[in-house]
């Protein structure tokens, strides 16, 4: 049994309840590839109103969880409460949130081992900047960003790793399919070396980065590429083809 393709649209910090309820309920509506998992992610006020108005199949992610089950810390979500609500995936490690925030490698995997533990399938991303590739450090800094969560989460059968590398996020720029596959392959040596074969043969790793319906096709053809994670794309109906790219 091969990985099942998935795609995961990060919605960011956009959208507003008109565009996105309209964006949901094409996206029930839509004749979208039965073979694909789909989970979208809005920002965190419109979690309800998203899984509300989705049909059933297509799930809903938050783009963020905290790793302490409930307490003082103002402008927090915790698993349970995303449970609670149907939401049942998180994106964690973001590099924004890496960048922006100031999130370290140790935090990002406490993170996603309380989700982890909590019964939430976690969109784990891992990335580069354009200085780091340039030095041929690619491959370290992205293993290093995963062995974070390798040392705290031993079971990685509801982690989807995404390989977004940060030069390409938003930029228009796309790693080359050389370049992406090559990542993939390299991800998947690592967890077969550092975690195990069964979850280097069963974890899907994704690639993220200026993905449009204009270079998925391309992509979705590598053999270690399992799927997208779609930024500024996932708001537009781009996302449909993406979708379906996988059996185009």
């Amino acid at each position: 049994m091969g990985r099942q393709f998935f795609v995961g649209g990060n919605f960011k910090m956009n959208g507003n309840i008109k565009s996105i309820t309209d964006i949901v309920t094409k996206l029930s509506e839509a004749k979208l590839d039965p073979n694909t998992e789909v989970v979208i992610a809005p920002p965190s006020l419109y979690l309800l109103l998203a899984r509300e108005h989705l049909r059933e199949g297509i799930e809903v992610a938050a783009q963020n969880v905290f790793d302490k089950p409930n307490g003082a810390f103002t402008g927090e979500i915790s698993v349970d409460q995303l449970k609670e609500s149907g939401i049942t995936w998180a994106i964690l490690g973001h590099s924004e949130r890496r960048v922006i925030l100031q999130e370290d490698d140790g935090f990002v995997a406490s993170k996603t081992k309380a989700a982890i533990d909590g019964g939430l399938g976690v969109i784990l991303c891992c990335g580069e900047s354009l200085e780091q590739r340039e030095a041929n450090k690619t491959i370290d800094v992205v293993t290093t960003q995963l062995k974070a969560v390798a040392d705290k989460v031993k079971d990685w059968s509801k982690i989807v790793v995404a390989y977004e590398p940060i030069w390409a996020i938003g930029t228009g720029k796309v790693a080359t399919t050389e370049q992406a596959q090559e990542v993939h392959a390299a991800i998947r040596e690592w967890l077969k070396k550092e975690v195990s074969s069964e979850a280097a043969e069963k974890t899907r790793i994704l690639y993220g980065g200026s993905v449009t319906e204009k270079n998925s096709g391309e992509l979705a053809k590598q053999p270690d590429i399992d799927g997208f994670l779609v930024g500024g794309a996932s708001l537009k109906p781009a996302l449909f083809d993406i979708i379906n790219s996988n059996s185009a």
